[in-house]
């Protein structure tokens, strides 16, 4: 059944007419001086019938499956074969059923009819969608013939922009797995098959792009459909993932972009209880350190979503920090953003950042990463990195924050580098501001591994690599890592600050490590390239300290679950903090000092030393370890 609305109501009321119409004129030019009286009989007593068996015909034809506003050039041809039946059966039921005595209906009228309602049928709707859906130019662009995989929510409404002339394609096709939508219309655009049939619906149709229309869909199934449309030669684009779209404005015709690596590594899209989130930052000031930085400019999005109070953005990179306060004031409309140009090592600073916003909720996200660099550079990375959480884990205290959440990293765990090992303390930071009695605010570290997209990661200088032709440099054949995307990592970040506290450290669920060597195999095919072939892998070898297979949590620690399936809760040795408190005391003496040989000598000492007053891992480890 055709559900009835107003237009399709008035679509039956228009055809009715140019029904009537198309049969009027056709006895009036086959006669040159007036129509014979039984001829003009003969039109008056069948037009009912003519009406009735072409609506009839034109209904079960799909005439009313789609707007005229929708109509495709597929659309008239199956315009013109509805018309043509819709007039052979009224003409021949006319013609033999010969409703006047001895008057049959001439084949010239029959044919006049054809080709006039043909040209009414066609014209109104070309002419409808003319008006209702001109570009600005005044003319209807064809554009690219593009297949849309997914007839969801998002396919149709990329589909309703492409119809509106906006983005200079036409679509010719859905392509959606659920069975109950083959041989569909919708949007007037027919549901082909599913992503099985792939390969023979690209060959039958043969479109110039395909666009992968499923926000939530698995990195596998996009891997696949890349994989069919490589094969074929056809050019493949998406919208992004969930959390892309998200984080993003709400305007899909603007995020269709070429498929890239993050789309495809298998990740399954991570849910968030947003409400329970809103609920500890709604009417807070909330202040992210690092907010320029890949991480914390998007908890600054992230957060904004959620309308906080007032959202405090710190950072010591001007640009960046000019960048994402214009972002969240002119383009997500979140005014309420303070931008603050700081170092969060500088105490004075930091202790009149706090005094005069008073956060309820800080995000730590500042922090060195770049692993060479740190190893060439270790009193900066201790200072940036260890002394400057214990600086704003203070003021947090001593101006009465909530909660702190520091955001960490799968190097901390069994750190062999001097950027793993300034990591480490600050999770140490971290538990023993939570172990003490004094302290309300609530402290929460939250571990994981690689970020996609990130500046300065893996994907960005193979991408680099890729686009001057190779070589693509592999560290280790055997290598693997922990991915995630920024967006998903920011939000479990913020979802752990909601179900943390008292020193806590949660681990962020990575899912399976990624094989380096095929991740840059994968880059290299996405950019239309063959590896080894017409792009090069060189294996350069593991630098100082770096791991083949990075862990999640340590040989000491033990991991159990929490209300989130994505986060789980280490546990391990308690900090004796005393202790902590007197070797980052020294440590820092040293970094002022700039003893550069002392303070790394003190940092490995430090890790390897017994920290814990009492034990409180659990007697076995889980067997699950994260490589």
């Amino acid at each position: 059944m055709i559900p009835v609305n107003r237009h399709r109501i008035w679509q039956l009321g228009a055809d009715t007419f140019l029904i009537a119409l198309a049969w009027f004129l056709a006895f009036q030019l086959r006669f040159d001086h007036g129509v014979p009286v039984y001829y003009d009989t003969l039109f008056r007593r069948t037009i009912l019938i003519v009406i009735a068996i072409k609506l009839v015909v034109f209904v079960f034809a799909g005439f009313y499956n789609r707007w005229w506003r929708y109509v495709s050039t597929r659309d008239m041809w199956s315009a013109a074969r509805g018309v043509t039946i819709a007039s052979l059966v009224a003409s021949l039921t006319v013609y033999f059923a010969s409703p006047v005595d001895q008057v049959r209906l001439p084949r010239s009228v029959a044919v006049l009819d054809w080709l006039i309602l043909l040209a009414f049928v066609a014209g109104t709707r070309l002419l409808a969608r003319t008006l209702i859906e001109r570009p600005a130019g005044g003319v209807v662009a064809r554009g690219k013939e593009v297949l849309v995989v997914g007839a969801g929510d998002a396919g149709q409404l990329i589909v309703k922009e492409m119809q509106r002339g906006r983005l200079g394609y036409t679509p010719v096709g859905f392509v959606d797995d659920d069975p109950r939508k083959r041989n569909d219309r919708i949007q007037g655009v027919r549901v082909l098959g599913t992503t099985d049939e792939l390969p023979r619906i690209l060959r039958d149709n043969r479109p110039d792009e395909l666009l992968i229309a499923m926000p939530s869909a698995s990195g596998e199934v996009r891997q696949k459909i890349v994989n069919v449309t490589r094969q074929e030669g056809i050019p493949v684009k998406t919208l992004p993932g969930l959390y892309e779209l998200i984080s993003g404005d709400l305007n899909l015709a603007g995020q269709i972009r070429p498929v890239q690596v993050e789309d495809v590594l298998g990740r399954e899209p991570v849910e968030v209880d947003l409400a329970n989130v809103a609920q500890y930052l709604a009417d807070e000031t909330v202040l992210v350190t690092g907010a320029g930085g890949s991480i914390g400019s998007e908890l600054c999005r992230q957060i904004a979503r959620l309308r906080p109070q007032r959202l405090v953005l710190v950072d010591q990179g001007e640009t960046a920090l000019f960048e994402i306060e214009r972002e969240l004031v002119d383009e997500r409309g979140f005014a309420p953003s303070v931008p603050v140009l700081a170092d969060g090592g500088n105490r004075a600073k930091m202790r009149r950042v706090f005094e005069r916003y008073k956060p309820g909720v800080v995000f730590h996200a500042a922090a060195y990463k770049h692993v060479p660099l740190m190893e060439a550079n270790p009193l900066e990375s201790v200072r940036n990195n260890t002394l400057a959480t214990k600086i704003v884990a203070e003021a947090a205290v001593e101006f009465g924050a909530k909660r702190f959440v520091l955001v960490s990293t799968d190097k901390a765990v069994n750190p062999k580098t001097v950027m793993g090992q300034s990591k480490a303390l600050c999770e140490w930071i971290v538990e023993a501001f939570g172990a003490r009695d004094d302290v309300a605010t609530r402290f929460v570290a939250v571990r994981f591994g690689n970020v996609l997209g990130s500046s300065g990661s893996v994907i960005t200088i193979f991408r680099r690599q890729i686009a001057k032709g190779g070589p693509v440099t592999v560290t280790h054949p055997e290598m693997t890592r922990f991915f995630m995307t920024i967006p998903e990592a920011s939000s479990l970040v913020i979802q752990a600050g909601a179900i943390g506290g008292r020193g806590q450290v949660f681990v962020l669920d990575m899912g399976e490590p990624v094989e380096i060597v095929e991740l840059a195999r994968q880059m290299i095919r996405l950019s239309g390239k063959e590896p080894e072939v017409e792009i090069p892998i060189e294996f350069v070898g593991s630098r100082p300290g770096e791991k083949l297979h990075e862990d999640l949590w340590g040989e000491g620690e033990s991991v159990e679950q929490t209300a989130h399936p994505k986060i789980l809760r280490v546990s391990g040795p308690v900090i004796d903090t005393l202790w902590l408190d007197e070797e980052l005391g020294g440590l820092e003496q040293l970094v002022d000092a700039d003893e550069t040989l002392e303070v790394v000598s003190r940092l490995s000492a430090m890790i390897r030393a017994p920290r814990h007053s009492a034990v409180t891992e659990k007697d076995t480890v889980p067997e699950h370890r994260a490589s």
